[in-house]
């Protein structure tokens, strides 16, 4: 049985894009996690370190989006999902990493990717195993 925690919305101010504008000005982006979990020896134990601690998980998004730059969110969101799974509990995750501001030529709300990654399919040759 999987339970998920999700996190909505964590926004951070990253240098990432293809177009040198992109890196030295730099932009918002907006992440969703979601975090596929067994809740129960938690919910069982009512002992923190039997889950995910959702705030440090926030911490590490709001790094990921911080640090080093690269071209693609594509490469962000595979950086997020590999710290998600550095968390014990975690089985999976569902990373959605937003780039509202993303230079397009014509009106837009959003662009975005998702992935799905799970423990031991993380990296840019993994599939999900739902894939397989």
């Amino acid at each position: 049985m999987r339970d998920t925690i999700r996190l909505t919305g964590v926004r951070a101010r990253g240098h990432h894009g293809v177009f040198d504008h992109e890196r030295a000005d730099g932009q918002d982006f907006v992440v969703d996690v979601a975090v596929e979990v067994d809740a129960r020896a938690a919910s069982g134990s009512d002992d923190l370190d039997e889950t995910v601690h959702y705030g440090v998980l926030a911490e590490q998004v709001v790094a990921e989006i911080e640090r080093d730059p690269v071209d693609l969110i594509e490469t962000l969101a595979e950086r997020i999902a590999a710290a998600v799974l550095t968390h014990r509990a975690a089985l999976a995750t569902e990373v959605t990493v937003h780039k509202p501001q993303a230079p397009i030529t014509v009106p837009f709300s959003d662009v975005s990717i998702t992935i799905r990654r799970s423990r031991g399919a993380v990296g840019p040759d993994a599939r999900d195993e739902e894939e397989e």
